[in-house]
């Protein structure tokens, strides 16, 4: 029996969530896939025994599994079930903000490892408190974490969110999940909807084993949500060796 996603008891049920509930099903399938936990091949339970696993209705199941398999994850086949594919989501805007957008020279999904290397509870500095719409010294939380795509660091990052739209948040680096927007939405509701970004380059080689002088791509973000209210502001600083960063407008 393939590992499903398992829905924190303290995240928000899902009839509860503002989304639609086959997206949450979605994305909690598609996490599943792109880390590992579903390989391919794998066939997975009935849709009666997914919409008891999920707690919702059938057809929610049956919409979620028909735009995966639209999306090239899964397959359906009348004798065998509903079977993981083993592809990649290529350029989604569906998946656009849940996965990683350094892609290989080829133009393919590179499938990252994130580390989280530190946590810290603070104030709003008075460059970052009106990027959040917050009072400077109001409460933040803000951690960093490494990425890295073939056991070779190529991302470093540091996010930070207001305290107060993430109460109870993790205090043990390993307590943060990889998959952070799918986060934010299990257990706090809010989705990710739109990102602002600046693009730039400098040296920055302390998290990405690189020799100096080497420059590298800096993103620098404001995330919204549903409501178009900042939730989180980040930077990324990345190394393009041997990865393109890739966006897409549809």
């Amino acid at each position: 029996m393939p590992e499903l996603p398992i829905i924190s008891a303290d995240a928000p049920r899902l009839s509860e969530l503002s989304v639609p509930l086959y997206e949450v099903v979605k994305r909690q399938i598609t996490e599943a896939i792109m880390l590992g936990k579903l390989a391919p091949g794998s066939v997975l339970p009935s849709e009666v025994a997914l919409s008891q696993t999920y707690g919702v209705a059938v057809g929610t199941i049956r919409r979620a599994l028909m735009d995966l398999t639209n999306d090239g994850l899964l397959s359906r086949r009348r004798k065998t079930g509903t079977i993981v594919t083993g592809r990649q989501p290529q350029h989604s805007l569906r998946l656009f903000f849940q996965y990683f957008r350094l892609h290989g020279l080829d133009g393919s999904l590179r499938q990252s490892v994130t580390r989280v290397t530190d946590i810290a509870r603070g104030t709003a500095s008075a460059q970052d408190a009106p990027k959040l719409q917050i009072d400077e010294g109001a409460e933040v939380v803000t951690f960093h974490r490494v990425r890295s795509v073939d056991e070779r660091p190529i991302m470093h990052e540091t996010l930070t969110l207001p305290l107060a739209r993430v109460p109870d948040f993790p205090s043990r680096p390993e307590d943060i999940p990889p998959l952070f927007y799918l986060h934010l939405l299990d257990a706090y509701n809010i989705r990710i909807s739109a990102i602002r970004e600046q693009i730039g380059a400098e040296q920055d080689a302390r998290w990405l084993d690189l020799p100096q002088p080497f420059a590298v791509l800096t993103i620098d973000e404001i995330a919204y949500d549903q409501l178009a209210v900042p939730v989180l502001i980040s930077s990324h600083r990345a190394t393009t060796a041997n990865h393109r960063y890739v966006n897409e407008v549809q």
